[in-house]
């Protein structure tokens, strides 16, 4: 799986939102100012020739739909950061989100748990 832009990352959340959706259709989630049509079809594209999404085309419109579910790509992001960041060490990751004060106590109690239920 290909890695995402900025840019095409945050048109794959707006599919993935949206669900079925046409370009039109992205272009009205987006906040002021919002990208030119011509754009959001580009990346569109984009996504689709790196395998994230598909379409059907009903004559001139194209609907699009995600070939790629959002955990799936959110699994393999936060294994890239880890890889990447933190040396794969999950208890650096933790350590990192509670010294920015990112994670709660609570968080912390849902985490633990967790890991009790895993035991």
């Amino acid at each position: 799986m290909q890695k995402l832009t900025k840019a095409e990352e945050e048109v794959m959340q707006l599919i993935w939102e949206t669900g079925r959706c046409t370009v039109s259709d992205l272009l009205e989630k987006f906040s002021e100012p919002k990208p030119p049509h011509s754009t959001v079809s580009s990346v569109v594209r984009i996504l689709e020739k790196k395998g994230y999404v598909g379409h059907k085309a009903y004559g001139k419109t194209h609907e699009y739909f995600p070939l790629v579910e959002k955990d799936e790509y959110g699994k393999r992001s936060l294994t890239e950061i880890l890889r990447n960041y933190f040396d794969g060490s999950v208890s650096r990751l933790v350590s990192h989100l509670v010294e920015d004060k990112k994670l709660s106590e609570r968080d912390l109690q849902e985490i633990m748990k967790k890991l009790d239920e895993k035991s």
